[in-house]
């Protein structure tokens, strides 16, 4: 069984618990469309399957599974052409006092946004599709923050929002900031054992992908990526199968979407056929 912060034995604290523990999640979901209306019609299709209210009702559940309250949800969606700017105010112990601002100053070309102002910090959630120019490969890509302080943790929504996404490529970042003090008034810079992310995945999900850590223990950094390991090709294509076409494009578009993957996972660009 994997642990949960709140099912770990309580430590005695002199005061509020300062620490602030963020965990960014980012998932992307990776297509092959053949036309250009193959690809805008992925795109609507995105738009629907990921919208304002499935977004907010993930949002919801997060927020259950981390012992938090909802004081308020701001909801944005863009035109295809829209821009803009998103900045959170949060006016001291004033949890009623946030507000969520707007200005004609970035490009969120088909994107999504919420954001929700939680009594012990926030939620966001952006999501960006987007597809080659020519390339037919079409990309998803969802980005989620979870910040709390106090004894709640994002950690223990981990393995919800991973099988809520069931997604090609996942990169997680967890970040303990601040101190708090014991009752003696030694500061404690985390209150919680951790050596890996995994440590908190459940190991069924864990054996469907492959993983790799890059921690920073001395700085409570905390950094893992996922990519599935067995992937059926007709899972990536839209509105046809490997049937449909020949083994050459079989073998192409292969190279195509493995490309696609792996440029993701490694954070660089490679050549097609491979590293």
């Amino acid at each position: 069984m994997n642990p949960t912060l709140n099912s770990r034995e309580k430590m005695k604290l002199y005061g509020f618990n300062n620490l602030t523990k963020t965990l960014s999640f980012n998932m992307y979901d990776i297509c092959y469309t053949k036309t250009i209306a193959d690809r805008i019609a992925y795109i609507e299709y995105i738009d629907e399957q990921y919208n304002a209210e499935r977004l907010t009702a993930i949002m919801r559940e997060v927020t259950s599974i981390i012992g938090a309250h909802i004081l308020n949800i701001s909801v944005q969606d863009y035109e295809p052409q829209g821009s803009s700017v998103t900045i959170l105010i949060c006016e001291g112990d004033d949890q009623d006092a946030a507000a969520l601002r707007l200005s004609p100053t970035r490009n969120y070309s088909q994107d999504e946004m919420l954001l929700a102002h939680l009594d012990k910090s926030h939620i966001t959630v952006h999501t960006y599709p987007e597809y080659h120019p020519d390339g037919g490969v079409c990309t998803f890509r969802a980005d989620i923050d979870v910040s709390t302080c106090g004894e709640i943790s994002p950690l223990n929504a981990l393995n919800y929002l991973i099988r809520k996404f069931d997604a090609d490529i996942m990169t997680m970042d967890y970040r303990v900031r601040g101190f708090t003090r014991d009752i003696y008034g030694k500061k404690l810079f985390i209150d919680h054992e951790l050596v890996s992310i995994q440590d908190y995945i459940e190991p069924e999900i864990i054996d469907q992908y492959q993983m790799i850590d890059v921690n920073v223990y001395q700085e409570h950094i905390f950094h893992t990526k996922c990519k599935v390991k067995e992937a059926d090709l007709d899972e990536y294509l839209f509105h046809f199968s490997k049937n449909d076409i020949s083994p050459e494009e079989v073998l192409q578009i292969t190279g195509k979407i493995n490309k696609e993957r792996d440029e993701i996972f490694y954070g660089r660009n490679m050549e097609l056929a491979g590293i």
